[in-house]
């Protein structure tokens, strides 16, 4: 059982930068799956960033060259560098990860992040 712990959320302009954590209560870097997912009020979930075991990335379109992936050299947290933000970003945003086929899935309770115009 691993437990994900999200911060970093809140309350910025338009513009602005915020920095998400995902915090595991053990090492995470045997995942298949590690990402940021985000849901909108009225929308579905959506994968907004995901990085593989080996480093390799992966961006939804609407965030690509603003938000950055990461993790750490423990393999135990996960963040998301979030710049130049939009109204548009406002969204309960959640960490994940999971085994290939997701019979192991795992989610952290979920950061707000609102985005003022």
């Amino acid at each position: 059982q691993v437990q994900l712990v999200e911060s970093g959320g809140g309350l910025v302009q338009a513009g602005g930068s915020l920095r998400l954590s995902c915090a595991a209560s053990g090492s995470i870097f045997s995942f298949r799956h590690m990402g940021w997912y985000r849901q909108a009020p009225g929308k579905q979930r959506e994968l907004v960033a995901a990085i593989s075991s080996v480093g390799s990335t992966n961006y939804a379109d609407s965030v690509r060259g603003r938000f950055t992936i990461s993790r750490d050299n423990a393999k135990t947290t996960m963040y998301l560098q979030m710049n130049s933000l939009k109204p548009e970003d406002t969204a309960v945003y959640y960490c994940n990860v999971a085994n290939l086929l997701r019979t192991i899935d795992y989610w952290g309770q979920g950061t707000q992040v609102t985005v003022s115009s």
